[in-house]
């Protein structure tokens, strides 16, 4: 994150009289800078009066009943908003509105676009668009352009809130927003139209609000989604965000409490953010804080409707609503956290405030934001040419930076072609819709000094033909470093969430990069390549290997169109008999990047669509979590009917269980799954048959080993131990069928998993390396006790068997690596009964079923660590207990490590008190040497 070369503008803070005020008196007089040229040319209409509005515009009152805001009793509906957003797109030449998604139920996620009435114009809406998008390519637009677009054209500021389904507020002061702008007649409303279009997106999550649920309709937190656009109604935003793309963006959120947070942010803040876009951030703070009213900032006295900056929300992660419009686009993202134990009345009023107040330093300083805006693309050009990355920095005043970002340069990656490539393809495509630029090699190319991902290095590797390469000297420099790089480069060791989210890592594909100034011969790609590569004869066939996630898709897809499959399972090539290879069939391969080779008379073993059971019993939230996830995965992307499978079914042995050939046991909060005595029998019994048991993470590794099903134990994890959301490499038995298609070495993605010790009674499919081989990125510390552990184990019972992933194959559905071995499990060939594994229980698994329960502390998440000095142990105690009685401590070296238990697995901003204590310790000031949330 570079410095910003323009000095910090603070403004002096000032409380308003209360909350009904603002309307009165927040920015109604003219501004002094940033109206554009359009309407300094023109008498200027606008009153001085901030409560004059058209009458011809409804209010929320007069469609509500009720005003939003201060009165306010209840929040509105989903029907209400979409009623509202068509009430005032019908009454006001302000304002046009469209729909930008739809949720998994099928509802519209409308949006509103606003600003006066001739940029709303549709021929002057897409030249505004033109525009700003063009500054964000200074190859193709000059600094004269640059600078007059700055000069006549508004800004883009989105406005979007609800995400999360049960953090209502924003949606309601949205509305308010959309009211005052579309009707008002103030000079304040003027400028704010004449300066800015404005993007409101009342809700991005319609179900969860239908639900009061955090969650999308898959169980999904989608402000975890962003780089990844698993979810329907991510992906709809990011293709309307490069539609218009924004400056500013405010996610407006509700947390815990009765209080208020928008930034300055807590660190860390990803070093690849620009500079620019923190200072805008930062002083928009400072507006926000003159404009906030109610009690003004918390302090000890000042406990409620207060606000606070520089705590628990950070800018690291790539996947949420802050930090992919500031890296990906340039702007000043911001969250704004408003706490739901508040009045509904002062809920709505204070997120009214802070957009309000965002909105009046956006138009007031447009010209400077739209200027710095060029520049931000101008430098990550300069960079990319360079091989440049950004430093590390702190935001904190107490911080300082402990991990610099290394002294590397990185001018190019590669993609090879040697394996997984269509997941390589699904990568490519992920990336050109970030406007990244990808280019296909025509000819191989010599890269005289290379990175290989995974912490190596090579010499004069040849890149083949057909690898993609990414170079970084282009706009969008900043985006291809934040989700490319082998490592993020943490500056400061707080987490609210994962430290890894590597693209090449979670794909697990074969990936360089360089600092060298290479210029392969390239075509820029600018469609996903895949689908049939020839004409196969009529009594023919299409092959494609089967070692991808994407392969994996076209799989179940075809199988669920009928379509007959045979594998070569010594190769894993899929073969289909050529005279079903339609239009359809060639598509569908094509939008996965699955190429169809022609081939001959199709030969192997039958390939059959697995009937899949989802345990949904004791311990299982059926709303979030692994349980969504392979609703998600194995249900919509693969096609698969999945049937209910209860506790009682298992112990009651009914057709619901034993009418199915697979039973997946997501990870969950309970060892046994509430499985009696006679249900594990059943169990075992079952999988004797031939059947398969897929086990992920917690529950499915313990509800496995409860029913004597493995002899893996869970290893008790050092007082050290860290692994926040890391990849680490892996040793793969490629001979398992569960690894087929998987090179010998791969990376999974580990988020404080359990350790397993290596199965004696099976197969252990991934290990962790004991020697020299092993590596992990991210924060890890203590991360050695995972040497020789193992991944996953694949035990044979009868004709059957349980695969057990120690962790989570499925996490928010971008881990295609895991994806992949999880369809190998459903598709595991069928074979004949091990004699050594009876139903019966082994002296091996006996043990393993006797073993103690290690304590699930994290529930599908992980708990709440804190790092201080062994010094600071009594006062960190003293604190911690007006908390929790709960908290368990260890030590390790000089350091004590705090554990707090999370057994429902609650996000930092979901959880009770998880903020409130590392506030309290800061401000008792303990030094925290890491925090984990």
């Amino acid at each position: 994150m570079a410095p910003s070369s323009r000095p910090f503008w603070k403004i002096p803070p000032r409380r308003l009289a209360g909350a009904a005020t603002i309307a009165l008196l927040l920015g109604m007089t003219p501004l002094l800078s940033g109206t554009s040229a359009a309407s300094a040319a023109r008498p200027s209409p606008c009153r001085t009066d901030p409560t004059a509005r058209l009458d011809t515009v409804p209010s929320p009152e007069a469609v509500f009943g009720f005003p939003l805001g201060a009165g306010q009793e209840r929040v509105v509906t989903n029907e209400e908003v979409r009623t509202y957003l068509g009430a005032v797109d019908r009454a006001s030449d302000r304002v046009v509105t469209g729909v930008m998604a739809t949720s998994v139920l099928g509802q519209p996620l409308p949006y509103a676009v606003v600003s006066n009435e001739r940029n709303v114009r549709p021929a002057a809406l897409r030249r505004i668009a033109d525009d700003v998008r063009d500054l964000r390519d200074p190859r193709r637009t000059s600094a004269r352009t640059a600078a007059r677009t700055a000069k006549d054209s508004p800004a883009i500021v989105w406005v979007a809130a609800n995400v999360h389904g049960g953090e209502k507020s924003g949606t309601d002061a949205a509305l308010k927003t959309l009211y005052e702008l579309a009707a008002g007649l103030s000079c304040a409303v003027e400028q704010r139209n004449d300066n800015l279009v404005t993007i409101i997106v009342p809700t991005q999550n319609p179900d969860g609000r239908d639900a009061t649920r955090r969650q999308n309709e898959f169980g999904f937190d989608m402000n975890r989604d962003w780089f990844a656009r698993t979810q329907q109604e991510t992906d709809g935003k990011l293709e309307l965000l490069r539609r218009y793309p924004p400056q500013v963006f405010i996610d407006a959120h509700e947390m815990g409490g009765r209080q208020y947070f928008f930034p300055p942010n807590a660190d860390p803040i990803h070093h690849e953010i620009a500079g620019e876009a923190v200072d805008w951030i930062n002083r928009i703070g400072e507006a926000n804080k003159a404009g906030f009213g109610y009690n003004g900032a918390c302090d000890d006295t000042v406990t409620t409707e207060c606000y606070f900056n520089y705590d628990t929300y950070d800018m690291f992660f790539m996947g949420y609503g802050d930090t992919v419009p500031t890296t990906g686009f340039g702007a000043a993202g911001m969250t704004y956290e408003k706490g739901s134990a508040s009045a509904v009345a002062d809920r709505v009023q204070q997120q009214f405030h802070t957009q309000w107040s965002t909105l009046g330093w956006a138009a007031a300083n447009k010209r400077e934001v739209l200027d710095g805006y060029f520049d931000i693309w101008t430098d990550a050009l300069a960079q990319g040419r360079a091989g440049t990355l950004e430093p590390n920095e702190v935001v904190q005043p107490t911080n300082e930076v402990q991990f610099p970002v290394p002294a590397i340069t990185i001018r190019s990656y590669f993609l090879l072609p040697d394996r997984q490539l269509a997941d390589v393809r699904q990568l490519v495509e992920r990336l050109r819709r970030m406007d990244v630029e990808v280019y296909e090699v025509q000819k191989p190319t010599r890269v005289p000094t290379a990175r290989v991902f995974g912490g190596r290095t090579a010499t004069n590797v040849t890149v083949p033909r057909g690898a993609y390469w990414i170079p970084m000297d282009q706009p969008q420099k900043h985006w291809i470093q934040a989700i490319m790089g082998e490592d993020p480069y943490v500056p400061f060791p707080y987490f609210y969430d994962v430290s890894s989210w590597s693209n090449p890592l979670l794909m697990g594909v074969s990936t360089i990069y360089t600092g060298d100034n290479v210029r392969p011969r390239a075509q820029l790609v600018r469609t996903v390549s895949g689908g049939r590569s020839g004409l196969a004869w009529p009594w023919g066939s299409y092959t494609y290997p089967l070692d991808s996630a994407a392969a994996a898709e076209l799989t179940f897809g075809l199988l669920g169109r009928g379509v007959p499959l045979v594998r070569d399972l010594a190769t894993s090539r899929v073969a289909i008999p050529a005279t079903t290879v339609n239009r359809t069939v060639d598509e569908l391969a094509g939008s996965l990047g699955v190429t169809l080779t022609p081939g001959g008379r199709p030969t192997g073993t039958p390939l059959a669509r697995p009937d899949v059971g989802l345990f949904q019993g004791t311990g299982i939230s059926t709303t979030s979590g692994s349980h969504g996830e392979a609703r998600y995965v194995l249900g919509k992307r693969w096609g698969l009917d999945l049937k209910p499978v209860t506790t009682a079914d298992i112990n009651d042995n009914t057709e619901a269980f034993t009418g199915r050939a697979v039973l997946l046991v997501p990870d969950g909060s309970n060892a046994t799954g509430g499985l009696t005595a006679a249900g594990q029998v059943n169990l075992r019994n079952w999988i004797a048959q031939g059947h398969t048991y897929v086990g992920l993470r917690n529950e499915g590794t313990r509800v496995a080993r409860a029913a004597g099903l493995t002899s893996t134990t869970e290893k008790a994890k050092p007082a050290d131990y860290l692994v926040i959301g890391s990849h680490l490499r892996v040793d793969v038995d490629t001979d398992n069928p569960v690894a087929s298609g998987r090179p010998a070495e791969d990376f999974e993605f580990n988020n404080s998993d359990p350790i397993l010790t290596p199965s004696t009674t099976g197969t252990n499919v991934l290990r962790y390396p004991t020697g020299d081989t092993f590596w992990a990125n991210g924060y890890t510390v203590g991360a050695d006790a995972l040497k020789g552990t193992a991944a996953v184990v694949d035990e044979p019972t009868g004709a059957g068997r349980a695969v057990l992933f120690a962790f989570n194959p499925l996490f928010r559905a971008y881990n295609e690596n895991g994806l992949h071995l999880v369809a190998n499990a459903l598709l595991y060939p069928a074979g004949a009964a091990d004699a050594r594994r009876t139903p019966g229980l082994d002296a091996a698994r006996a043990s393993a079923a006797a073993a103690p329960v290690a304590p699930d502390l994290g529930g599908g998440w992980r708990p709440i660590t804190i790092e201080v000095a062994a010094t600071d142990l009594p006062r960190t105690r003293a604190i911690v207990e007006r908390f929790t009685a709960d908290a368990r401590t260890s030590a390790k070296d000089d350091s004590v490590y705090v554990v707090i238990p999370n057994p429902q697995g609650l996000q930092a901003d979901e959880h009770p008190f998880a903020k409130d204590l590392v506030r309290a310790l800061r401000d008792a000031r303990v030094p925290l040497r890491s925090v984990v949330a």
